[in-house]
């Protein structure tokens, strides 16, 4: 299943096979959706709204599980269940984090209160006992989940906004990145920052993230550059990723975690080694208009770029060399670009309005575009079994696809 939450005010829950809507969309909120999660155990759907509510429903019967959770005097803008599916966290523009009984529907003590202004994100640790929240107020607050007090004082250092927050794999450190240009880590325990900004960006930082294994830190930022840091040390890994000439549209890690790739508006493609910074090779060129997706292939052996250029084109990971002639058809610029879970084919989508899927080894598109948006298509994906594609399109539809036939799986899912 899928969950959306749109501006309509509703909530819907789509079957992701056959692409039809499940019952009725799931009315009450008197205001835009502002974020929809799952329970952990799928039977439950958390919604936060404008209306300044926070209310659950049953997936099954799409009914409202008691009344609306109350309390928050702005909008919700961050919701999410804890690990065990018991309780729901709640950031909102009110500058206050909440806590809420996922049974009952009661919130559990008093407001988390410290944020000077809107809370933008809120997050459960690992392991459910503490929660993070980032703010406009420039601060990171760290709170005790179960009685609700702040864990020692806020995060202070940012000079701007926090953008982006995330724990770290074992939950024992926090990363965030700011419009002051810095990542920082924190302690998750102490609340300390662990040594000194990771300063090199230009320009404000828009997202962080930590490797799987916990031990870098990947930013990236307006400056054009992609940057790799030692978790531990705080040492930028070699060299800022430097190289491109324009913006950064597209970053990946490799499968394995030991490279990166990335796209640009400078029309070209760039690997580097994720523990040196080191760049492999020359820049992949060969596109004429900027890159707009980047992705690996599920073994890493290759890459597959999407560009303005209208083009597809597959590359060789370790060489950096073309791999065949550049995938044709498309007529306007590619969007999105992703491989098939087993690697033999991609799919594209583009500003023709199609989705195209195409033969990894042969270069050749495989049966007709998908056809069937009425505006750009800005998304695409396979399901992981590899069957369907999903699509999502300026047209404000999400539509499925059969792999096989190319035949479109039921209605489009409406309610955006």
């Amino acid at each position: 299943r899928i969950v959306s939450g749109s501006w309509d005010q509703t909530v819907r829950v789509w079957d992701a096979k056959s692409g039809d809507q499940i019952g009725s969309p799931l009315k009450g909120h008197t205001s835009e959706v502002m974020s929809v999660a799952f329970s952990p155990d799928g039977k439950r759907i958390v919604s936060g709204s404008r209306d300044e509510t926070v209310r659950v429903w049953d997936v099954k019967s799409g009914d409202k599980i008691g009344s609306p959770l109350k309390g928050h005097t702005s909008g919700v803008s961050s919701v999410a269940f804890s690990p065990d599916g018991n309780r729901i966290v709640s950031g909102s523009w009110d500058q206050t984090v909440r806590v809420w009984d996922a049974k009952s529907g009661d919130q559990i003590g008093s407001p988390l209160n410290g944020h000077t202004d809107d809370v933008t994100s809120v997050a459960f640790s690992p392991e459910g006992n503490r929660i993070v929240s980032g703010s406009k107020d420039e601060a990171v607050r760290i709170w005790d989940a179960k009685s609700g007090d702040q864990i020692g004082s806020p995060l202070k250092g940012h000079t701007s906004k926090v953008t982006s927050v995330a724990f770290s794999p074992d939950g024992n450190r926090i990363v965030s990145g700011s419009w002051d240009e810095t990542v920082r880590v924190w302690d998750a325990k102490s609340g300390g920052q662990i040594g000194s900004p990771l300063k090199g960006h230009t320009s404000e930082v828009m997202s962080v993230a930590f490797s799987p294994d916990g031990n870098r830190i990947v930013s990236s930022s307006w400056d054009e550059t992609v940057r790799v840091w030692d978790a531990k040390s705080r040492d930028q890994t070699g060299s800022h990723l430097k190289g491109h000439t324009d913006h950064v549209t597209s970053v990946a890690f490799s499968p394995d975690g030991n490279r990166i790739v990335s796209g640009s508006s400078d029309k070209t493609v760039r690997v580097w080694d994720a523990k040196s910074g080191d760049q492999f090779s020359s820049p992949l060129k060969g596109h004429t208009s900027g890159v707009n997706s980047v992705a690996f292939s599920p073994d890493g052996n290759r890459i597959v770029s999407g560009s303005g250029d209208k083009t597809v084109r597959v590359w060789d990971a370790k060489s950096g060399g073309q791999i065949g002639s550049p995938l044709k058809g498309h007529t306007s610029g590619v969007s999105s670009v992703a491989f098939s879970p087993d690697g033999n084919r991609i799919v594209s989508g583009s500003s023709d309005k199609t989705v195209r899927v195409w033969d990894v080894k042969s270069g050749d598109q495989i049966g007709s575009p998908l056809k069937g948006h009425a505006s750009r298509v800005t998304s695409v994906a396979f399901s992981p079994d590899g069957n369907r594609i999903v699509s999502g399109s300026w047209d404000e539809t999400v539509r499925t696809w059969d792999v096989k036939s190319g035949d479109q799986i039921g209605s489009p899912l409406k309610g955006h």
